[in-house]
């Protein structure tokens, strides 16, 4: 499983603006825990920054992490927010995994990240 201590980060450039960053990550794989099939998606991070960002190999690195993990959908979606946003402490940050169809249904995970604990 991927392990949130590989993300780096750097100072945020201007610290004093609202900006969005976008990253999208074209060849995401993980396992299906039932089946052990790969699954595929696009995973798009966007994110207002505050004070840190995110460097982009150990991002790379990070969701390399994920390629042999028997993981839902879902789960690997919240995981990669809730990671990211523990690291980063953003402004704003979401998180949308576009998963490749299989047997004719294509799926979507969007997660929001608020910086606060639920339940």
């Amino acid at each position: 499983m991927a392990d949130p201590k590989i993300l780096e980060t750097f100072p945020n450039p201007a610290p004093h603006r609202d900006y969005l960053i976008e990253h999208s990550h074209h060849e995401f794989t993980s396992m299906c825990p039932i089946t052990g099939h790969p699954d595929f998606a696009t995973i798009i991070v966007r994110f207002v920054p505050d004070k840190t960002c995110v460097e982009l190999k150990s991002l790379k690195v990070y969701f390399h992490g994920f390629r042999n993990a028997g993981i839902f959908f879902e789960a690997v979606t919240n995981k990669i927010c809730d990671d990211l946003g523990a690291v980063l402490k953003p402004r704003e940050l979401t998180i949308v995994a576009d998963w490749k169809g299989r047997g004719g249904v294509t799926s979507r995970v969007t997660c929001v990240w608020s910086g606060k604990k639920k339940r």
